[in-house]
């Protein structure tokens, strides 16, 4: 696919008064997220190889579920706002469906939405109180690698800072601590983080 014209690119900061809405629910999940192409789906694929439990990006799941209709990439993303309403629902609807006190990886979660939002000039604020449905266990960014591209993404090296920086400034909103993963081969990527959990006691 073709990139995203940067005049859609909209730096909305999120409402200080909807982020002190409560969280309405503790879970045991932990999140991979990070900028496009940053290895974490990889990484998720690894972790469910090893007999942990993962969840699906709302993201993926939503594309794959709207080209198994018959539609081309290229008809869905022609209504971008569809389709991003469309991934957040879906975000949500995988949560709504995992069980809190389960130990759960996440490939992305609904917060990741909100800079999504903000590449096509949407407001974050929308939906923000959703955000609060649900509090992760832990959040892990993982660094940036050389962008790659599949016929689900966007051929824009400029979505790599961009929502890179936007996801790090609104799980920090969020309250969460962060915990970055280096760029290593992805085995080592899930020792660093099964070793950052078990020093946790999450693990």
């Amino acid at each position: 696919m073709s990139g995203v014209s940067q005049q859609y690119f909209k730096a909305t900061e999120l409402d200080e008064g909807l982020l002190s809405t409560p969280f309405r629910v503790q879970t045991n999940w932990h999140v991979i997220t990070g900028a496009p192409s940053c290895g974490k789906t990889t990484l998720i694929n690894l972790l469910s190889d090893k007999g942990f439990q993962t969840a699906p990006e709302g993201a993926r799941l939503y594309l794959e579920k709207e080209v198994a209709k018959g539609r081309s990439i290229e008809e869905i993303r022609s209504n971008e706002v569809a389709v991003q309403c469309g991934i957040k629902d879906m975000q949500l609807e995988i949560e709504h469906g995992l069980q809190p006190n389960d130990s759960i990886f996440l490939d992305r979660a609904v917060p990741d939405c909100l800079a999504w939002y903000r590449v096509f000039g949407l407001n974050p604020n929308e939906f923000l109180r959703d955000c609060f449905h649900y509090h992760y266990a832990s959040v892990f960014m993982l660094d940036q690698l050389p962008l790659q591209f599949d016929d689900f993404r966007y051929k824009d090296n400029s979505l790599q800072s961009f929502t890179g920086d936007w996801h790090t400034r609104d799980y920090r909103a969020l309250g969460y601590n962060i915990a970055t993963v280096p760029v290593l081969p992805p085995e080592e990527r899930l020792d660093f983080i099964l070793q950052i959990l078990s020093e946790q006691g999450s693990m």
